[in-house]
């Protein structure tokens, strides 16, 4: 799109719009202040204690790939071990996100790396629900959101399952020692599938929102049919599917998330179109990505895409303009615009738009469209009747705001 505003005009527009975010990890996305000021008082050691500190030597704005990026997510993860401060870092993210018209977010986290002995998964979820029930009613407790004037504040859960790990918290130390006899690729698919029926479990007895299943950490080396199991009782159990996949891995690993665990949407899906990391035994590569994105397009599976997150994992990838996004673009895909962790990767959802519109010719009706895919591929916490009206009001309100200025469609 050719810019007429000058980037505060534009910054304020975007702002101002519902938004969504689908792909929002509740460990990489809480507040620097909230990270020192819990540290401090657990006693948890950081490389620094203020925000320039942890910005230059853990948040940096390059990682050498995935590997390296996900380590950040020791040090969050380590102030997250009690209710209180699961709460409150939910809470937070909740606020932060409505500051800049976020109307919806589907916030994704892994409760076995905040199980111990003092907290089981029941009470992990519990807290994180806690903390965003609260600012969801504060939310709605506005003016002109029981006025009908705006739409309100929702969110569901995503639990995620993760491709591999080590002793990194006290619930897999005990797995790992109680299946000591078991390989490793066994150990982490019967772990995706236990944390899979606590999911179903809870979902069902507490009435949390939990929404969605997901599988993410590191991809290479660690496929997708290794936990099959777990989405296999997922999907039993009518939850929703997103999987990490095509983030450092390629089209394969986006094919087995889709016919393996029956993905609903895709995380990230970067290497969809590279054909130089389709497999070797595939003979016609070229045909195999195409029917891959047609198939993709068809059935509109919904692919969660998070620029600045591609940028600071993928070294290749120098110009934003140079990012599968383009293509997705032209192939008509159904996006949704997300940022992945907006601590780690420094963003929000309208700086991740700010870009999008920035590094890539969107004009105002696309934009409306990736917009308005967020909330229509949601796995929205209620029945289908409300999700249209919710939807329909969103599309309304996004329309007022955007009437008489270039962004409308």
């Amino acid at each position: 799109m050719n810019n007429p505003f000058n980037n505060n005009e534009l910054e304020e527009l975007l702002t101002k719009i519902p938004k969504t975010d689908l792909h929002l990890h509740l460990d990489g996305s809480l507040r620097m202040e909230t990270l020192i000021d819990l540290a401090r008082k657990e006693n948890v050691n950081l490389p620094s204690y203020t925000v320039e500190g942890l910005n230059e030597l853990v948040f940096k704005d390059q990682y050498q790939n995935l590997e390296e990026y996900l380590k950040t997510f020791g040090y969050t993860t380590r102030v997250m071990q009690n209710p209180e401060n699961l709460e409150r870092i939910a809470y937070e993210l909740a606020v932060d996100n409505q500051k800049e018209g976020v109307r919806y977010i589907e916030v994704r986290f892994a409760p076995q790396l905040h199980i111990n002995k003092n907290m089981d998964m029941k009470t992990v979820i519990k807290s994180v629900n806690k903390g965003l029930l609260q600012a969801q009613q504060e939310f709605n407790q506005r003016r002109e959101v029981i006025s009908g004037k705006e739409p309100p504040f929702y969110y569901g859960i995503i639990t995620c399952a993760l491709r591999s790990f080590g002793p990194y918290s006290e619930y897999y130390a005990n797995f790992i020692n109680a299946l000591s006899y078991s390989d490793a690729k066994t150990i982490f698919g019967l772990c995706s599938l236990e944390l899979a029926k606590g999911a179903v479990r809870i979902r069902d007895e507490l009435g949390i929102p939990i929404v969605g299943f997901d599988l993410a950490g590191a991809e290479k080396g660690n496929p997708a049919k290794d936990h099959w199991r777990a989405f296999q009782y997922a999907h039993e159990n009518f939850m929703h599917k997103t999987v990490h996949a095509g983030e450092a891995y390629g089209p394969s690993s986006i094919f087995q998330a889709i016919t393996e665990l029956h993905a609903d949407r895709i995380g990230h899906g970067f290497y969809l179109f590279d054909i130089n990391k389709v497999e070797e035994s595939i003979q016609d590569k070229e045909r195999y990505v195409s029917d891959l994105c047609q198939y993709i397009a068809d059935r509109r599976i919904t692919i969660e895409v998070c620029l600045t997150s591609n940028k600071q994992t993928i070294p290749e990838l120098k110009r934003l303009e140079d990012h599968s996004f383009g293509k997705m673009l032209e192939h008509e895909l159904s996006t949704t615009i997300c940022t992945d962790n907006r601590a780690v990767s420094k963003t929000t959802v309208t700086k991740e738009l700010m870009l999008a519109l920035k590094h890539f010719n969107i004009p105002p009706k696309t934009l409306k469209n990736i917009i308005i895919y967020g909330f229509k591929r949601s796995f929205f916490p209620d029945i289908y009747s409300k999700k249209r009206r919710y939807v329909r009001q969103c599309i309304d309100f996004y329309e007022k705001v955007v009437a008489g200025t270039p962004l409308e469609a």
